[in-house]
C-alpha cells in the first residue's frame, strides 16, 4: 500500500491530500529515510511524522486497504 494511503486508513492523518503533502514537503521518514508518497509499506517500518514542532514515531503493525475507527488503532503502535 501506497504511504499517503497508509497514513489515511490508519488515520495516522485526516486526509489523503495532506498526507500527500506531508510526503512532498518530506516531512515523512521511513526507517529513517525521507519518502515519498508512493513508498511501498510493509509491516515492521518505522514511521517517523514531523507536522509542526511535533514528531511522532509509529511502528507499523499491519497493513489493511480497509479500517474502522477501531481497527485503525491496531495498525501501527506508537513509539516513544
Amino acid at each position: 500500500m501506497r504511504l499517503d494511503k497508509y497514513l489515511k486508513v490508519s488515520r495516522l492523518v485526516k486526509r489523503r491530500t495532506v498526507a500527500n503533502e506531508l510526503c512532498d514537503a518530506k516531512h515523512v521518514e521511513v526507517n529513517g529515510k525521507v519518502a515519498r508518497a508512493s513508498y511501498e509499506v510493509k509491516a515492521g517500518d518505522v514511521l517517523v511524522l514531523s507536522i509542526g514542532a511535533r514528531k511522532t514515531r509509529a511502528r507499523v503493525l499491519s497493513v489493511a486497504e480497509y479500517a474502522t475507527k477501531e481497527s485503525a488503532a491496531a495498525m501501527f503502535e506508537i513509539l516513544e
